[in-house]
This record gives structure tokens, C-alpha cells and sequence, in this order.
């Protein structure tokens, strides 16, 4: 019997791969997913995979915390997935891609959208509650208020362009220690 021959098929979705397959091997522990950004459960979605990762992995972490910054950066890239803001010509859908990596002392979180635009992160000290007078309204944007919960619950946040277009939010968890 005469096997037919392959057909090599190209995989458009490979150009959205969040790291090339050499760089996860790095990590010890590894979970992607792939959202549609229109979908009416994509912040569910997310939320709850991040909770899985979460007890899954046994990570010392917050839970809440850990789910809280993914809706936040998922929230932020359903708002911003459009292909440097405009919808190409056969109306592609709106991919976003979270990534979690973990190591013994570090979860890693990264959101991917496809529009390149760079995120206001904010800067500055965290506000005084001596200020009773000045309410949070007055000092935060109209946008950037889900970056700053983020910054105030991770140990850390950047973002990065990708090379294909778009770019990566990134956050980082410093696992506690359960040793001491």
C-alpha cells in the first residue's frame, strides 16, 4: 500500500506565537491560551485559567490577585487587540494570547494583542491616605486605572513591541518562599 503523498499546509496562527518553541522549554512550568477578543466569555476565560495556574502549579501567591491583574491586562488588550487599529481587509478576528510561565520563584504573565500602540503605564508614588480631599478620580486618567491595579499588585510590569506587530504586557509575581 502506497502512502499519499503530504501536504505541507502553512499555519497563519504560528505568526502569533507569543516566544518561539526553544524558549518555553526554559520555563518550568508553561500554559498558553488563545482568545478571541469579541467573544462574550473572554475575560471568564482568563480569569479562570489564571486561577487554575494558580492552584495547579500550587504557587504561593494570591489568587485573586494573580486572576485580578489577568482580567485587567486582557480587559486592556480586548480594548486595543485591532492590528494597529485598524481591522484588515478580510476582517480577520481579534486574537489575544496570555501566557503564564513559572519558575520556583517567579510567575510570569504576558498578554499579547495586535496592535502596537504602547501602554500608559503610570508612574509616581502610590497616594497618601492623609489626602482625605483628593479622591482617586482626581489624580488617575480617564484611562489607565486597570495599569496602575497591576503595578500596585505585581512586583513588577513592562511591556515589550513584537517583532510580527503588536506587543506583550507582561507582570511578575514573586512567589513567596515557603521555606522560611
Amino acid at each position: 500500500m502506497e502512502l499519499a503523498p503530504m501536504r505541507q499546509v502553512q499555519i497563519s496562527a504560528a505568526e502569533s506565537a507569543p516566544l518561539k518553541p526553544l524558549a518555553l522549554a526554559l520555563a518550568e512550568r508553561f500554559r498558553s491560551i488563545t482568545l478571541i477578543a469579541d467573544s462574550a466569555d473572554t475575560a471568564h476565560v482568563a480569569r479562570r485559567t489564571a486561577g487554575e495556574v494558580v492552584h495547579d502549579w500550587v504557587l504561593q501567591v494570591s489568587r485573586d490577585d494573580v486572576e485580578l491583574c489577568v482580567s485587567e491586562l486582557v480587559g486592556n488588550a480586548v480594548h486595543h487587540a485591532t492590528p494597529d487599529g485598524q481591522l484588515t481587509a478580510f476582517e480577520r478576528e481579534r486574537l489575544i494570547v496570555v501566557v503564564f510561565r513559572a519558575w520556583s520563584r517567579w510567575l510570569f504573565i504576558e498578554v499579547t494583542d495586535q496592535d502596537s500602540t504602547p501602554p500608559i503605564l503610570p508612574v509616581g508614588d502610590l497616594l497618601d491616605h492623609e489626602l482625605s480631599t483628593v479622591t482617586t478620580d482626581d489624580v488617575l486618567p480617564e484611562h489607565g486605572r486597570g495599569l496602575f491595579l497591576v503595578q500596585s499588585l505585581a512586583s513588577a510590569v513592562w511591556w515589550a513591541p513584537r517583532d510580527a506587530g503588536g506587543k506583550s504586557v507582561f507582570c511578575r509575581f514573586d512567589l513567596d518562599d515557603v521555606t522560611h
